[in-house]
């Protein structure tokens, strides 16, 4: 595994970290252009009540706006978890050239888990993948993050 990737994810399990501490189902991403960090989020479902306030959809908006431009050609994003097909596609749409996930998402991956939107032959654009970023981090803080949920509802 590069170097390069496990920094970067450390600074989308950060971001995750903070989303926990708001209540947030703890998703953290960021996105980078020449190695440099353009974009950074977490999921901000609940603060705005909005299901498709999910961090890689805000990390986008951040990086189209940074670079005024809505392809993100030469871009990557690091997530925490395997990004769902809304962000699969929005993605897809931005053109972004890789993606990295730590945690795999057996339940709505759309990044190779359920589908694969990512690399799917009939579609206009595929993004490089590399899954299992330091997955076991990142699946700990969402077990934690669930499990305690779980707690508070007994």
């Amino acid at each position: 595994m590069s170097t390069i990737d496990n920094v970067l994810m450390q600074e989308a399990l950060k971001l995750a970290r903070e989303a926990a501490k708001k209540d947030e189902v703890p998703v953290g991403a960021v996105i980078t252009h020449n190695n440099k960090i353009i974009a950074r989020a977490h999921n901000q479902v609940e603060m705005l009540k909005d299901p498709t306030a999910h961090a890689e959809m805000i990390a986008i908006t951040q990086a189209t706006s940074y670079l005024s431009s809505k392809w993100l050609r030469e871009c990557t994003i690091y997530v925490t978890i395997e990004p769902c097909s809304m962000c699969a596609g929005a993605l897809i749409l931005a053109r972004i050239k890789r993606l990295c996930f730590g945690a795999r998402d057996p339940k709505t991956g759309a990044c190779g888990s359920v589908i694969n939107l990512a690399r799917h032959d009939h579609l206009n654009h595929t993004i490089e993948i590399r899954q299992d970023v330091m997955a076991p981090e990142c699946g700990h803080l969402l077990s934690q993050f669930f499990q305690k949920k779980r707690k508070q509802v007994q």
